[in-house]
């Protein structure tokens, strides 16, 4: 393999001569669909910060999607890899191969890059958001050299495979009304016991995304803890810097009154800056505040709100499972109750149980999902199992057009038109337009011909493709 190097008169360029093939690579830019070697098809993406030199060694974070949508997902982490200053890739991984072929790419992928760039060898880190992170979550423990992993959304992969031999650092980004806080709470236990370094980072709000500023945070104390391990110099401006941005947000939390999120977060710093700094001070703080009458109340509040949870989730898997063995259609009233239910703790005064609210309705939609994806993936697909859930998930999502159309199409490929017409009114009722996607729905030709089908599409949607003929005993 012939030396890497940096072309003079390009800075914006980076050419790297790899497999006797000179690869261009544009600072600043996602350069997409690059090939693993020679040899395969599996393809990344990279991303390299405009301030990039071969004269010093970066960190590498790998960026993961399962859905194959690794370009994208690349591109919501460019802007904090500029400002923190990391070099991207994101390989291609299908969710459709097995978790060890997938492992292979990522593995493959990771040595490809480090061949070509001066990457730090400690400073080599996994990232990912939802079934992403869970992936992140594994990289470290299923590939040697990966000493971190970022996780949006989404717990650990799997709590029996943590090697206390083999520590990583783990940072979690999770949303309060998203299902998953309460795991990835029970995950930093489980890391703190093994002495895992970890942080778990809180966000508010009803976004899907926690935005740049928590990935460039996600990132620092991946940098931070490589100056506290001496992997790199210590940088007295950078952690200055970064532990007074740490207190405005401190600040700002206790002014709002969030007590119960303002102690979390100074625990966080403790152990952020634990070997760089003095924290006597902040632990000073953070007893005082746990004395605090209103942190007392708002624990007490949050803990009585996480096990009415937790006896409502064991509630709703019990009968998930028993109504999916069973094709209880007769219990879609009761699910409908428990949606009335949850609505009532989202609009609640109550804040714990507003927060609960959301993550038990992410709860079960998560549930109903992977319910779905396993019976749909069986040799032998039990269709009435999928018909309840396909039904379930119009109550827990009543504007997802998609599951009426599923039920629909379901219904009519075993000749039950009254429950697609009853299906196809409820889901025009809800504005859905897309005649063509009516008209080619699979399944439903015998249905589309019916002049009851197309009695509906008239009705809602003013014109229906066939004319209606119906009995004279109807008119």
């Amino acid at each position: 393999m012939k030396k890497t190097y940096l072309l003079s008169l390009l800075t914006s360029f980076c050419a790297l001569s790899v497999f006797s093939q000179q690869l261009v690579l544009k600072k600043g830019e996602i350069v997409e669909n690059l090939s693993i070697n020679d040899s395969t098809e599996n393809t990344y993406s990279i991303y390299i910060p405009k301030t990039f030199s071969m004269e010093k060694k970066w960190p590498l974070m790998v960026v993961l999607d399962t859905e194959g949508n690794e370009t994208k997902a690349l591109s919501m982490f460019v802007v904090a890899a500029e400002n923190e200053g990391y070099v991207l890739a994101a390989p291609k991984l299908l969710d459709s191969v097995s978790l060890t072929k997938n492992m292979v790419v990522v593995s493959q992928s990771i040595q490809k890059v480090t061949s070509m760039l001066p990457i730090h060898g400690d400073r080599i880190y996994a990232a990912g958001n939802e079934s992403g992170g869970q992936f992140a979550s594994l990289v470290p423990v299923l590939i040697t050299g990966v000493n971190g992993a970022m996780s949006i959304g989404a717990s650990l992969a799997n709590r029996e495979l943590i090697n206390t031999k083999n520590p990583f650092h783990f940072v979690g980004i999770v949303n309060k009304e998203k299902f998953n806080y309460p795991f990835m709470l029970t995950d930093a236990k489980l890391l703190d016991r093994y002495k895992f370094r970890n942080q778990v980072l809180l966000y508010d709000g009803n976004g899907e995304w926690p935005g740049v500023s928590y990935l460039e945070k996600g990132m620092q104390l991946f940098t931070l803890d490589a100056m506290g391990r001496k992997w790199i110099p210590n940088d007295p401006t950078y952690v200055e810097k970064a532990y007074q941005e740490d207190l405005d947000k401190l600040e700002q939390l206790k002014s709002i009154g969030d007590l119960l999120w303002a102690e979390q977060y100074m625990t966080e710093m403790v152990s952020m800056y634990g070997a760089l700094k003095n924290m006597d001070s902040l632990r000073s703080v953070q007893k005082d505040i746990r004395k605090d009458r209103g942190f007392k109340a708002m624990k007490r509040a949050e803990n009585a709100a996480f096990l009415k949870e937790s006896l409502l989730k064991e509630d709703y898997q019990y009968y998930m499972e028993e109504d999916v063995y069973t094709h209880n259609f007769n219990n879609l009233g009761w699910w409908n109750h428990q949606m009335g239910e949850i609505s009532k703790f989202i609009s609640g005064s109550k804040p714990y149980e507003r927060q609960m609210g959301h993550r038990l309705k992410g709860f079960v939609n998560a549930l109903a999902e992977d319910n779905i994806r396993i019976i749909a993936s069986e040799e032998v697909v039990d269709e009435d199992a999928l018909a309840f859930l396909y039904m379930l998930k119009t109550i827990l999502e009543p504007e997802n057009h998609e599951y009426y159309l599923k039920t629909i199409s379901l219904s009519s490929k075993n000749d039950d038109f009254g429950t697609s017409l009853f299906y196809l009114e409820e889901l025009l009722k809800k504005g859905f337009k897309d005649k063509e996607k009516l008209y080619s729905l699979e399944h439903t030709a015998l249905f589309r011909i019916t002049p009851e089908f197309n009695e509906m599409v008239s009705k809602y949607l003013d014109d229906a493709r066939y004319d209606i003929k119906l009995d004279e005993n109807r008119r």
